[in-house]
């Protein structure tokens, strides 16, 4: 029976131990990671360190003598059994025991340590080590105790802070060097002499950007590299990396998704055609008959445009409040008439200017000066929530708005509102693109409110030169005015827009390896405020009040059977009323994104082609 570990010394053997090197290791370098793993993996603790648990074994491995075959010698009292020690380490229920989310190689490297302790002395537990994992240590250098693991096939330092990795500090017998989710921007160093086995490079994540990276990827710095993963950084360059990558004559495995090139429509038929030993690209298998459907791709460089086309489409729009309910006017009022519409609005890219295709008719572009239109809480961008009813913000020149907020015709008040809007954009900046499909869009439902005023004709007329009004004819003008029935006209107001509702798509998956992006936009349950009652219906029910005041008072009985009939009547009408008014229902918007892939771009390419030779003809 082991003992406790209250009741178990622990302290290790003084000299040349592990420890003394991981001390020297500077901060945020590989080595003092490793040396905290070790820490972490208790190699110098009970069971696996030296200590008086297994010093006779310590001693009889420093000593000439050698024992003879056959004989077990015996443990010393005190002393542990290497089989005690090793279901020590084995059993989940004992506090030696390794989480159950450690790697198979901490397991192996304690089981070896404890069947041999002397390995702790000096660096021969480098020695032992053949696959090297420190994620999310916060490391920032690549330092040179990395060449004391002999060893070492396997290096994955994801998740971390390295910006540059030096090759002279990596072992030479390194075959797979994992650097994803890091801040790499330039290959120059780890290029200066790259490991020659190496057969997998990790670079995804990181801040590579071209055209100057591309030539570090050739078969004289990799020769015999099998995989190759560059996916989600900033390279813009399809025909100068497919030119270097082609010398690769191992490469099988190929990640370049999430790059501003793989947006480009031929990308995929490109590199199929280009690289015709790669095997998987994106994580995605090549079968003989894509390769069939791209052939001779290659060999038409002119269709690499460094452009990317989306087609954005709104559908129905359907849970608007019907205006006419919110609007109390007295009946034969001369109030204001208010005319309501509503469009649906999406921000686009910014920076390099946009050209686009396929533009319905009346297609608006929109935003308020003061911005009050897109106008979104730092809240409401980042759970998704809706935004409801804003300040109006009036504006009349449609010039002043920014070109990458974009918007559909306005159309009146309906149940459901079919928008049947399809834009296609050409995008040529392809890095701002990139981050404005990562930062995803906003969709907005906006009303256009038009109020009109009537103007009486004659009370406006118009005056002489001098500025005196016309004269009036007396008694007569007015029998006129009587005979005649009041004709108004009306004068409108400038168009008062204000945002409904709000809420963010995301669009990341079209930096991957989705084409479309289709979402029904959940905006809620639209309630609008309703506007203070008049002041002329107070007036009246004052009215009302006072002639009741005047009748008699009816008898106490009277009373009482008309107010249950009142009651039973009011309690028929309420159930009738309540089963007829209408659930509110949320406000919906149909929106949809596609990224257009060759060859679905060219055959859209190829009837815009055919259009226009017809529309020459003609």
């Amino acid at each position: 029976m082991a003992p406790s570990p209250s009741n178990r010394d622990t302290s290790s053997e003084p000299g040349d131990s592990l420890l003394g090197w991981g001390c020297m290791a500077a901060p945020g370098s590989v080595s003092a990671a490793f040396q905290e793993y070790l820490q972490h993996l208790g190699l110098h603790d009970f069971p696996c360190g030296l200590g008086s648990w297994n010093k006779s074994r310590l001693n009889a491995s420093r000593s000439p003598r050698a024992q003879p075959a056959g004989l077990e010698e015996a443990v010393p009292p005190g002393e542990e059994t290497t089989e005690v020690l090793l279901e020590l380490l084995r059993d989940q229920h004992s506090p030696w025991a390794l989480p159950p989310d450690c790697s198979p190689q901490a397991q192996s490297l304690r089981e070896v340590v404890v069947l041999a302790p002397e390995l702790l002395l000096g660096s021969r537990v480098f020695q032992l080590v053949k696959s090297l994992r420190i994620l999310d240590k916060g490391v920032e250098e690549v330092d040179e105790g990395l060449l004391q693991f002999q060893q070492l096939e396997e290096l994955i330092l994801s998740a971390n802070h390295i910006s540059r990795v030096t090759s002279a500090h990596l072992p030479r017998t390194l075959k797979v060097l994992e650097l994803c989710y890091n801040d790499v921007g330039d290959l120059q160093d780890l290029c200066a002499q790259p490991p020659p086995e190496l057969q997998h490079l990790g670079l995804g994540y990181n801040r590579l950007c071209g055209p100057f990276q591309e030539k570090h990827f050739t078969v004289d710095f990799w020769p015999n590299l099998v995989s190759l993963d560059l996916s989600f950084n900033s390279l813009t360059d399809l025909l100068g990396l497919v030119s270097q990558l082609s010398t690769l004559q191992n490469l099988r495995i190929l990640l370049l998704q999430g790059n501003p090139l793989a947006l480009i429509p031929t990308y995929r038929g490109f590199l199929v055609d280009s690289l015709p030993k790669v095997s998987i690209l994106d994580d995605i298998y090549i079968w003989p008959e894509e390769r069939q459907q791209f052939h001779g791709l290659a060999r038409q460089p002119e269709l690499i445009r460094s452009e990317a086309r989306l087609v954005v489409s709104i559908g129905e729009m359907t849970g608007l409040p019907n205006p006419e309910d919110f609007q109390q006017l007295e009946f034969g009022s001369e109030g204001p008439v208010i005319a309501c519409s509503y469009f649906v609005t999406y921000q686009f890219a910014e920076g390099e200017e946009l050209e686009d295709r396929g533009s319905p008719e009346g297609t608006k572009i929109y935003q308020s000066p003061t911005e009050a239109m897109l106008d979104v809480d730092s809240s409401a961008q980042d759970t998704g929530e809706t935004k409801s009813h804003q300040e109006p913000a009036a504006t009349e020149d449609p010039k002043a708005l920014p070109a990458n907020v974009f918007a559909t015709p306005a159309q009146p008040w309906a149940d459901t509102i079919d928008c049947s809007y399809r834009k296609e954009h050409i995008a040529k900046d392809l890095v701002g693109l990139k981050s404005y499909l990562e930062a995803g869009t906003f969709v907005s439902v906006v009303e256009e409110k038009v109020i009109s005023w009537p103007v009486d004709p004659e009370e406006n007329s118009v005056t002489n030169k001098e500025g005196q009004e016309p004269k009036k004819n007396g008694a007569k003008d007015k029998q006129k005015k009587k005979k005649k029935k009041k004709s108004y006209e009306f004068r409108s107001d400038p168009p008062i827009w204000s945002t409904l509702a709000t809420m963010r798509v995301t669009l990341e998956t079209l930096l991957a390896t989705e084409d479309m992006v289709a979402t029904l936009c959940d905006f809620g349950i639209l309630i609008p405020e309703k506007p203070p009652e008049p002041p002329v219906l107070e007036e009246k029910e004052t009215k009302k009040g006072k002639d009741k005041s005047k009748k008699p008072k009816a008898e106490k009985g009277d009373q009482k059977t008309a107010a249950s009939k009142g009651k039973g009547k009011n309690k028929d009408t309420a159930e009738v009323e309540e089963d007829q008014e209408p659930q509110p229902v949320p406000l919906t918007v149909q929106f949809q994104m596609q990224l257009l892939r060759w060859p679905l771009a060219a055959s859209t390419q190829s009837q815009e082609n055919v259009a226009m030779s017809v529309g020459k003809t003609q």
